[in-house]
């Protein structure tokens, strides 16, 4: 899945490896992922009430360090060239949101760091006239136990949690942080927000984040605005569109009609 990025570390391939991922501001700690190119599944997770669980290619050879309350990052022993490549840890927070991290680990270690890299294909992109209303759908196609949906606020990772649909004894519970527009979960986990009157500031990109057996994966989806002509909606404006190209074919169609009359005289 695509996601947004914060300033990346290059660490060297050593016995006792520390990877960091240590999330820049404070909240409670809801989970730590950490997955790398080679396994599809989750190398390391820490949960505050379930505890620790590992790749079975890494179980007993890692330790999640917790040195501060929103800590994930761990330290890795035991070690042989097929660790190395390249590691990707999800921190999720309340109410801050997730933030997210990649360490490359290398033989041989440059002095620069990894630039900071942002998902440059999300997987939805909208297109939208100011002042009409948007639907942003956050869906997955297995078993979700939780989703939520925030906006990224920048390229240092930061973001504002939206709303969070979580499955409970009593069925599923809907938490909205969303000072306008509305939020729908459904029994299937699959989570609507819904904009009204839009405006430039409701541009940019919004991240959609899926708790399931296999750890937490996330969507990009990209909210493009566009001002409508002053004084039109959005519908008077796809109208004002039409007729517009409805005239401008007419004319086309006369113009070509002139010709053919003239070179046939």
């Amino acid at each position: 899945s695509e996601q947004l990025k914060s300033k990346g570390s290059t660490v060297k391939l050593e016995e006792g490896m520390l990877l960091n991922c240590s999330c820049p501001w404070s909240g409670k700690l809801i989970m730590v992922s950490w997955t790398n190119a080679i396994y599809s599944t989750p190398i390391a997770i820490y949960h505050p009430d379930y505890g620790v669980n590992f790749h079975p290619a890494y179980d007993g050879r890692i330790e999640f360090i917790k040195a501060s309350a929103l800590d994930g990052s761990i330290r890795v022993t035991n070690v042989t060239e097929k660790d190395e490549g390249v590691y990707h840890c999800s921190v999720q927070t309340f109410p801050g949101g997730s933030w997210s991290k990649e360490t490359r680990v290398e033989k041989q270690v440059n002095i620069t760091n990894i630039p900071t890299v942002l998902a440059q294909n999300p997987k939805t992109r909208l297109i939208v006239p100011e002042s009409e209303t948007v639907t942003i759908d956050c869906s997955h196609a297995g078993i979700v136990y939780e989703v939520s949906v925030e906006k990224m606020e920048g390229a240092d990772g930061r973001s504002s949690l939206l709303a969070v649909c979580k499955q409970d004894a009593d069925g599923v519970k809907l938490i909205e942080y969303l000072p306008s527009g509305n939020v729908n979960c459904s029994d299937e986990m699959e989570l609507k927000l819904r904009l009204n009157n839009v405006s430039q500031d409701d541009g940019g990109m919004y991240r959609c984040n899926f708790s399931t057996d296999a750890g937490i994966s996330s969507n990009l989806v990209m909210l493009v605005m566009f001002p409508s002509p002053k004084g039109l909606s959005g519908a008077q404006y796809t109208w004002y569109i039409y007729t517009g190209g409805g005239v401008a074919g007419a004319l086309i169609l006369v113009t070509v009609a002139l010709l053919l009359l003239w070179r046939s005289r």
